[in-house]
């Protein structure tokens, strides 16, 4: 027997899969996230481009340069990062919603 709460996922499972598939869909609910786990990465990196440009050129011989690929790194790794959790989440809830309907359909039976 379901129980109301796989009954309601189910219900509401069947309406929002469709659209939660997409891409744009899964990198828009994963941006947060992924943004809250890169940011202090990011902040770090700024506060020592803006604050001390000199010391890090002097420490590694690198020009400040580095920095713009550092950025678009981290840019990359929050796309990745959003669309991919989103995408897992998406995966769980589909094997979830089959589980249940495997088990439905074996009680009919």
């Amino acid at each position: 027997m379901l129980s109301e709460n796989d009954k309601l996922f189910m219900e509401r499972w069947e309406k929002e899969r469709g659209p939660e598939s997409t891409f744009s869909r899964k990198l828009l609910a994963g941006l947060p996230m992924a943004a809250l786990f890169c940011l202090p990465i990011l902040l770090f990196v700024m506060m020592v481009y803006l604050f001390l440009p000199d010391w890090y050129a002097k420490v590694s011989n690198t020009s400040g340069a580095t920095f713009v690929v550092v950025i678009v790194a981290l840019m990359i790794a929050i796309v990745f990062i959003a669309y991919f959790r989103m995408h897992f989440r998406w995966e769980m809830n589909e094997q979830h919603y089959h589980e249940l309907k495997a088990k439905l359909k074996n009680q009919s039976e």
